[in-house]
C-alpha cells in the first residue's frame, strides 16, 4: 500500500472535539477524551497483573491490539474490571422490603426482522430488539439493569436503551400517555417509559465490538461524512484496479463484479473445464447436473471431475502453496445508469497481472487457522485455506488493506470505531465465500453482495469477486438510516465485557432482569466463524470456553452441560431474589432442550412457563428445509425470593416447607392466558408439574423431599381450588373465574408425558387431528418434555416420527388423512381431487398416522431400531444402566421371550442392570421378568 502522505486527510486531521464536562461512574471529566484517557490508563495498569490474563475466556491478544480495540469503562475487549462499579453506580441495591411482583410475560410473540436497526450489521443469530423490548418493559422499570451474558451482537443492550424511545414503544402496538406510563394493546398498565441499564458479555471480540458499536451514542453526520471520504480516497488509490472499457474500447467504466470459475480436468480426456462456461445454465441461472466435455463431449458431473491446482510461492509464509485453479470468465460493470456484462478482455487481464505482482499489504492478518471444524467443512480443505490471508484473492486483499488502514486513522475513537465497525461488514463479501449466485429470489441477475453461506466457511466453485464500492455503498445508506434512529439514545446506558459468562465479576444480587440467547449445543461454532473478522482487530476468542459441542477441540455433550450449568450459576449468583430469567432457545434436539432446562434449575432457578417466539423472517436453512425449526422457544424463570428460601431453612425437609413452596410458586405463574375466544391450558398448574417443581426444589438444595406424590396430589386438592386441570391460590381462582366466562372453549388438557410410550402418543393425537410439519410440531412436542423420567433416553423427534408415522412427499394422491383436513380447514381447498397440484403443495412434508394397512409395515421398521438399541444394553458391561430407551427393553423383552431357554437369561440378564424402581413400576417388563424367572427355576 502507498504511504500515507498520498491520501487527502483534511478530515482526519481536523475533528471537532467536545469541551463538555462529561460524568462516568460517579467522576466528572472535562470531556471525553480526558474520561477515555483516564479509564484506558487504568485497564492498562490491569493487564499488567499476571492473575488478571488467567481470568477464563481472557481473549488472544497483545495489550496494545486489546486497549486500541477497547472504550474503557464502556467496552473492553478483555474482562472489564469496572462491572461492579457501574452496577453500583447507576444501579439500585436489592432491599428486600421493596415489593415486586410480576407473572411470567404469558404471550407468545412475533416480531419481525426488517428493522433498519437490525439489520445494521449481520451476525450469526439475533434475537429483534422489539421483541427484547417486550419483556424488559414487561419486567423491569426504568434505571433497572438488565444482564445478557451472551450477548452476541448486542440486541439485548439495543433493547433496552429503546425502552425510553417513545416511537419504538408505539411502534409495538403500546400507548403511551402524558405521564409516560406504557399501557399495552388492551389498555392495561404495563411499565413507565425509560432506559434500562444494560451489561453484555460473550466470550467473543468480534460479537462485543459489535454490541458496543450499537450501545454508544454515535455523531452520524460525522460518520456518514468519513465514511464517504474513505470510499473516496480508495478511488484515489485504488480505482484503477476496478476499471474497465465499455464495449467501445474507449469509454472506462467502474466494475461492479468479477466472477471468477473453477477450473477441472476432464477425468475421460483430461481436457480442462472452466466450469462456469460448461455447467452454467445462463438461461435458467442454474448449474446443471450434468454436462458434455467440450472435448470429448462426454457427459459428466462435478463429482467426478478433478479439481486443478496452481503451486507457487506463499509470498505471506515463503513455502510452497496450492491454490485452486481460477480464471475470470464475466465482468459485471455499470455505464451511465445501466449494467452490462462482458467476458475479461486483455486490457482486464493485464490488470489482474499488475496487482499479482504488488506487495503485501501489511494490514492483511498473517494468521494460520488453528485446528477446527469450519477448517474440516464447507471445501476449505479441498481448496488449500490454511491461513487468513487464503480467504481473499489478490485484489480484495488490497482494498480490504487500504480501507482498513483508512478507518484507523480517524482521530476521534468513537467515530473510529464505527468507521471499523463498517468496514468490517465487506471482510466476508470481499472474500471467496462470496458465491456467484445469478438467479435469487426466483430470477435471473440482483445483487451479488452478502452471498457467502451463513454459519460456515463455504468456498463455491463460482466466486463474485465485487469491488468495495458495490459492497459497501448500500451498506453505508442503512447504516445511516438505522443510526439517525438509534441517535435518540440519551447518553451511554451498556458496559461491555469479554470473557467466559461463568467468570462474569458481578455482586450478588445485583442485577434487575437476564434476557439471554445461549448457544445450543453444536448449532453454530461461533469462535471458528468469528476468527475471519477478529484477526484483523488482532483480539481473538479464547474458545476453551466456548459453551458448544465441539468434536475438533474434545468438548462432548456432557462437557456442554457442565459449561451451561456454570453460566447459570453466575447469573443466578448475580440476579436479585425474586426476579425473572428470560431464556431463548432455537435447536431441533430434544436432548439440548432437556439440558438447558436441567441446568435452569440445577443452578437454582425454577421454571414457570414456556412460550413462543416467532422472528417471522427465517433464515436459509429455516426456508429451504422441512426439519428446520421456524419458531424458538423463550423459557421464564425465577430466582426464588429471600422470604422463601429463608423460611425453607426453617421448614427444609417438612410438609410445611413443601407447601410453602407451592404457595409461592403459584404466586409467580400466569393465571390467564387466551388466544382468541379459546382458554390456553397453563401446563405450569398440572399437579403433576408442581410436584416435579417442588421435588427439584427440594433436591437442588440438598433436602429430603417430604411427600409422595401421591400425598402431594391428596394435598394440592384439600389445599388449592382447581380448575380445568389447573390448580390456584384462593385470590387468583377469582380472577380465573370471571375470564373464564367470557371465553367459549378450554384448550385440551395435554397428555402427560413421561416416556417414549407417551410421546408417541401425544404425537399420535396430535397428527391424527392436525397433519403437521416437522417444524410446525417441534415447539408444541419440546413444551412437553419436562417431566422426563430421568432414566429414559427418549429419541429426537424426527426419529419418533420416522419409525411412526408417514410423511407425504408431494408425489402420488394426497393421502386421505391429510385430504380430510386440507378440505375442511382451507377454503380454497374444498372439494379437489387428491391428484391436484395445489393441494399436494399444501400437504407436502406433513407427518400423518397411517392407515392400519401401512401401521403393519411401520412397526417392523420400528421394531428393528429398538431391538439394535436392546442389543446394545445386552452387551453393556458396568453394573446399571443410567438412561435407555424404555420402549427397547420392553420390545427386547418380549422378543427374547420368543427365543425359549437362551431369551430367558437375556431378559434376566438385562433386567439386572435396570434400575430396581423402574423394574417393578413397569408392569410390562415386571411381568416377562417375573415370567423369565419362573421358567429357568431363579428367584428374584
Amino acid at each position: 500500500m502507498s504511504e500515507p502522505d498520498t491520501f487527502n486527510y483534511n478530515l482526519f486531521q481536523k475533528t471537532a472535539q467536545s469541551n463538555a464536562s462529561v460524568e462516568c461512574l460517579g467522576l466528572t471529566f472535562n470531556n471525553d477524551a480526558e474520561r477515555r484517557a483516564y479509564f484506558t490508563e487504568k485497564l492498562r495498569e490491569k493487564l499488567q497483573d499476571p492473575e488478571f490474563r488467567k481470568i477464563e475466556g481472557f481473549p488472544i491478544g497483545a495489550d496494545e491490539d486489546i486497549l486500541a480495540l477497547s472504550d474503557p469503562p464502556y467496552y473492553t475487549a478483555c474482562p472489564n474490571p469496572f462491572l461492579q462499579d457501574f452496577v453500583r453506580v447507576y444501579g439500585k441495591p436489592y432491599d428486600p422490603a421493596v415489593p415486586y411482583h410480576k407473572e411470567p410475560f404469558a404471550a407468545d410473540v412475533s416480531e419481525g426482522k426488517s428493522d433498519p436497526i437490525y439489520n445494521a450489521h449481520s451476525y450469526h443469530t439475533k434475537v429483534p430488539h422489539k421483541a427484547i423490548m417486550r419483556y424488559i418493559l414487561h419486567y423491569t422499570k426504568p434505571g433497572d439493569v438488565v444482564l445478557d451474558g451472551f450477548c452476541g451482537s448486542g440486541m439485548t443492550g439495543v433493547a433496552a436503551q429503546m425502552c425510553g424511545d417513545a416511537t419504538t414503544i408505539k411502534s409495538l402496538g403500546y400507548m403511551i400517555d402524558e405521564n409516560g406510563l406504557i399501557s399495552d394493546e388492551r389498555g392495561l398498565p404495563l411499565s413507565q417509559m425509560g432506559a434500562r441499564h444494560a451489561i453484555l458479555n460473550d466470550l467473543s471480540p468480534a460479537a462485543t465490538f459489535i454490541a458496543y458499536n450499537y450501545s454508544v451514542p454515535v455523531n452520524v453526520g460525522e460518520f456518514q461524512t468519513a465514511a464517504k471520504k474513505i470510499l473516496v480516497d480508495l478511488e484515489t488509490e485504488l480505482g484503477w484496479m476496478y476499471e474497465t472499457l465499455h464495449s467501445d474500447g474507449k469509454t472506462k467504466c467502474r466494475i461492479n463484479y468479477t466472477v471468477w470459475s473453477e477450473v477441472f480436468a476432464c477425468p475421460n480426456c483430461s481436457h480442462q473445464i472452466i466450469f462456469t462456461e460448461e455447467a452454467l445454465d445462463k438461461e435458467i441461472g442454474h448449474v446443471r447436473d450434468e454436462f458434455p466435455c467440450p472435448n470429448c463431449k462426454a457427459l459428466v458431473k462435478k463429482d467426478g471431475l478433478e479439481l486443478l491446482f496452481d503451486t507457487n510461492i506463499d509470498p505471506f509464509t515463503g513455502e510452497l502453496a496450492k491454490r485452486p485453479k481460477r480464471i475470470p470468465v464475466l465482468i459485471n460493470y455499470t455505464f451511465g445508469k445501466n449494467k452490462y456484462e462482458k467476458t475479461p478482455d486483455a486490457q482486464d487481464l493485464d490488470v489482474l497481472r499488475r496487482i499479482d505482482g504488488m506487495g503485501i499489504p501489511k494490514e492483511i492478518p498473517l494468521l494460520k487457522l488453528p485446528p477446527m471444524q469450519m477448517a474440516r467443512v464447507g471445501r476449505v480443505k479441498t481448496v488449500g485455506i490454511t491461513h487468513i490471508h487464503d480467504f481473499f484473492l489478490n485484489r480484495q486483499m488490497q482494498s480490504l488493506a487500504v480501507l482498513w488502514y483508512l478507518a484507523n486513522q480517524y482521530p476521534n475513537l468513537t467515530t473510529r470505531s464505527f468507521l471499523l465497525f463498517f468496514v468490517e461488514q465487506a471482510i466476508w463479501g470481499l472474500s471467496v465465500l462470496n458465491r456467484y449466485q445469478p438467479i435469487m429470489h426466483g430470477r435471473l441477475g440482483g445483487s451479488q453482495v452478502n452471498r457467502a453461506l451463513s454459519g460456515v466457511f463455504y468456498v463455491a466453485s463460482q466466486i463474485s469477486e465485487v469491488s468495495p464500492w458495490y459492497n459497501l455503498g448500500g451498506k453505508l445508506d442503512r447504516l445511516v438510516k438505522a443510526f439517525e434512529e438509534k441517535s435518540r439514545f440519551s447518553g451511554r446506558k451498556s458496559s461491555v465485557t469479554t470473557q467466559n459468562l461463568a467468570t462474569l465479576d458481578l455482586a450478588a444480587n445485583s442485577i434487575d432482569y437476564i434476557f439471554t440467547d445461549p448457544p445450543f449445543g453444536e448449532n453454530i461454532y461461533y469462535s471458528d466463524l468469528n476468527i475471519l473478522v477478529e484477526s484483523w482487530h488482532k483480539v481473538r476468542t479464547a474458545p476453551e470456553t466456548e459453551t458448544i459441542i465441539d468434536r475438533v477441540r474434545g468438548k462432548g455433550f456432557q462437557d456442554y452441560q457442565r459449561m451451561m450449568l456454570e453460566c447459570f450459576k453466575a447469573y443466578y449468583h448475580a440476579i436479585k431474589p425474586g426476579r425473572w430469567i428470560t431464556v431463548e432457545f432455537h435447536n431441533s434436539k430434544n436432548s439440548v432442550w432437556i439440558a438447558i432446562q436441567e441446568a435452569l434449575q440445577k443452578a437454582g432457578f425454577v421454571i414457570a412457563d414456556v412460550r413462543t417466539l416467532n422472528k417471522m423472517q427465517g433464515s436459509f436453512q429455516q426456508v429451504t428445509s422441512s426439519s428446520a425449526v421456524k419458531q424458538d422457544l423463550i423459557i421464564s424463570a425465577y430466582k426464588p425470593n429471600g422470604g422463601l428460601e429463608q423460611r425453607f431453612e426453617l421448614e427444609a425437609g417438612t410438609e410445611a416447607g413443601a407447601w410453602d413452596f407451592v404457595r409461592t410458586h403459584l404466586g409467580q405463574l400466569p393465571i390467564f392466558v387466551s388466544r382468541g375466544a379459546q382458554v390456553q391450558y397453563v401446563v405450569e398448574r398440572q399437579n403433576y408439574l408442581l410436584y416435579d417443581r417442588m421435588v427439584a426444589f427440594h433436591v437442588q438444595r440438598g433436602k429430603t423431599v417430604p411427600l409422595s406424590a401421591g400425598e402431594f396430589y391428596a394435598g394440592l386438592a384439600q389445599r388449592f381450588a382447581e380448575r380445568d386441570g389447573m390448580y390456584f391460590l384462593p385470590e387468583q381462582v377469582v380472577e380465573y373465574d370471571k375470564k373464564r366466562l367470557l371465553a367459549r372453549e378450554v384448550q385440551q388438557i395435554p397428555l402427560i408425558v413421561v416416556d417414549e410410550a407417551d410421546a408417541i402418543q401425544w404425537l399420535r393425537q396430535a397428527l391424527s387431528s392436525k397433519p403437521q410439519s416437522y417444524s410446525d410440531l417441534y415447539t408444541q412436542f419440546v413444551n412437553q418434555l419436562q417431566t422426563i423420567n430421568k432414566h429414559e433416553k427418549l429419541p429426537e423427534l424426527s426419529q419418533l416420527l420416522e419409525q411412526n408415522f408417514l410423511r407425504y412427499d408431494g408425489f402420488d394422491d394426497v393421502p386421505s388423512q391429510i385430504h380430510a383436513y386440507l378440505s375442511t380447514n382451507f377454503k380454497e381447498l374444498r372439494g379437489l381431487p387428491k391428484e391436484n397440484a395445489s393441494l399436494r403443495q399444501k400437504a407436502k412434508d406433513r407427518w400423518y398416522v397411517p392407515d392400519p394397512n401401512k401401521s403393519a409395515d411401520l412397526e417392523k421398521v420400528r421394531e428393528k431400531a429398538l431391538l439394535k438399541e436392546f442389543d446394545e444394553y445386552r452387551s453393556f458391561t458396568g453394573r446399571e444402566l443410567k438412561q435407555f430407551r424404555l420402549e427397547a427393553v420392553r420390545v427386547g423383552f418380549r422378543n427374547s421371550w420368543k427365543q425359549g431357554k437362551e431369551g430367558y437369561q437375556i431378559i434376566i440378564q438385562v433386567a439386572q442392570k435396570i434400575p430396581e424402581d423402574v423394574l417393578q413400576e413397569d408392569p410390562k417388563l415386571t411381568m416377562w421378568y417375573d415370567l423369565a424367572l419362573t421358567r429357568t427355576g431363579q428367584e428374584a
